[in-house]
């Protein structure tokens, strides 16, 4: 397949699909929206509801219907992107590029513009004329998995794990948990929520399960490794940022080499896991690829 084309495809829908659904910054909330859609539209790889459509055609559904859902799971990583920023947690001046959004918009705003994006998620994915087409159960199903994914069981964990051991000696053990929490439950739970919504098995909603879960790890990992040894101008931040705050990250708990092992191990198990599918789920395979060789 041409992966590329597909992929500019999907990126293509999902910009439209986010155009159409979001808000127009009217009215007396019109700061708050602009300033959620400063980060929304800033760019990005859409690698989120790319895995929630992909996770579906895997499975022999129809994408188009999950493009609330797909739109929802970036709305979800925007303002997880934007309160990471935030001075009382990373303390970030750039992101993807440009001004982080408490740069632009101040603190205040910028938190408001994350709790925005975080409910108008869910809001979204329960809008009745855009959920007509899809299964009851399985959107309630759905939206349980990715809440448990946003919450204190998925990435507010993560985060609280990253933010108490800054500065701390810890095992490998302690940072996969804080990995699989922060980054990789919203990534499992994309391609999980398009296994569900395009009427795949139990079988087979596991086996993507797994995949998500390998290349969740797999992304934080290369998103690591990148911050040793990436271009600060591909990736429209800066380099090095992990080391100076002294997080706890897989280059700096089990050394870089280890680390791209590692990396390149879960990428393998990623693919192993999508044995029992056929041609459909060739765009995961290739993301899957993606994810390990990206540059940002």
């Amino acid at each position: 397949m041409d992966f590329k084309a597909y992929l500019k495809d999907k990126q293509q829908s999902i910009d439209q699909a986010l155009k159409d659904f979001f808000p127009q910054p009217q009215g007396p909330a019109g700061t708050v929206i602009r300033a959620m859609q400063y980060s929304l539209f800033a760019g990005g790889k859409r690698l989120r509801p790319i895995l929630c459509l992909a996770g579906a055609e895997a499975v022999g559904g129809q994408s188009r219907a999950l493009l609330p859902v797909a739109c929802s799971l970036e709305l979800i990583h925007t303002y997880s992107l934007i309160h990471d920023d935030l001075p009382a947690m990373d303390n970030d001046d750039l992101r993807r590029g440009q001004p982080t959004n408490h740069k632009v918009f101040g603190e205040a705003m910028a938190l408001l513009a994350g709790d925005g994006l975080l409910t108008e998620a869910f809001r979204l994915m329960t809008e009745m004329k855009l959920a007509d087409p899809l299964p009851a159960q399985a959107l309630l199903r759905t939206i349980g998995l990715i809440a448990t994914a946003a919450g204190y069981q998925g990435m507010v964990g993560g985060q609280t794990i990253d933010i108490e051991y800054t500065g701390k000696k810890v095992d490998p053990s302690l940072l996969q948990f804080l990995h699989t929490r922060k980054t990789g439950a919203l990534i499992t739970a994309a391609v999980a929520a398009g296994a569900i919504l395009g009427g795949g098995s139990e079988a087979e909603i596991q086996a993507l399960t797994d995949y998500g879960e390998s290349i969740g790890l797999a992304f934080q990992i290369a998103d690591d490794i990148l911050d040793v040894e990436g271009d600060s101008k591909l990736m429209g931040k800066g380099t090095g940022g992990d080391a100076r705050k002294q997080k706890i990250t897989y280059p700096a708990v089990v050394g870089l080499e280890q680390s791209k092992k590692l990396k390149k191990e879960l990428i393998e198990q990623a693919i192993t896991a999508l044995g029992p599918f056929g041609a459909g789920a060739e765009p995961l395979r290739h993301l899957a690829n993606y994810i390990i060789e990206r540059k940002k």
